[in-house]
């Protein structure tokens, strides 16, 4: 019976939808932006990062659903496993943002524009644990 949760979690995990700092930018070529002024560069940012922050957003809430789906299904109903849904489009936009922002701060820094966009941090790393001698 172990060997069947152990597999049975494994396939869902493997199916579930990604938190939107895992997704990584698609390419975008900063030459899409070369004609633009820095005024025209700075709403083009603020276009992006109202969308991406949607895009984050949704991304987030589908991989916590996932998540409990996952939990209920491995502990109570397996058949929940159907309602896990994996990264769709809306990873593929948030792909597609993240590259943009890229592409517009490249083309920035060439113009010395100054835009930036802020970043997830990276996960903190675990705190150390003191341990008594």
């Amino acid at each position: 019976m172990k060997p069947v949760v152990i597999l049975l979690a494994a396939v869902a995990l493997a199916g579930c939808a990604s938190r939107a700092s895992d997704i990584n930018a698609s390419y975008v070529s900063p030459l899409t932006y070369q004609n633009l002024t820095c005024s025209q560069l700075q709403e083009e940012a603020a276009r992006v990062s109202n969308r991406a922050a949607i895009a984050v957003g949704a991304q987030n809430e589908r991989a916590t659903r996932d998540a409990v789906a996952t939990g209920v299904s491995i502990v109570l109903f397996w058949p929940a496993l159907f309602f896990v849904r994996g990264d769709g489009p809306q990873a593929a936009e948030l792909a597609r943002l993240k590259g943009e922002m890229d592409a517009i701060e490249q083309a920035s820094i060439a113009k010395n524009c100054g835009i930036r966009f802020e970043r997830e941090p990276p996960p903190a790393a675990p705190a150390p644990v003191a341990r008594d001698a």
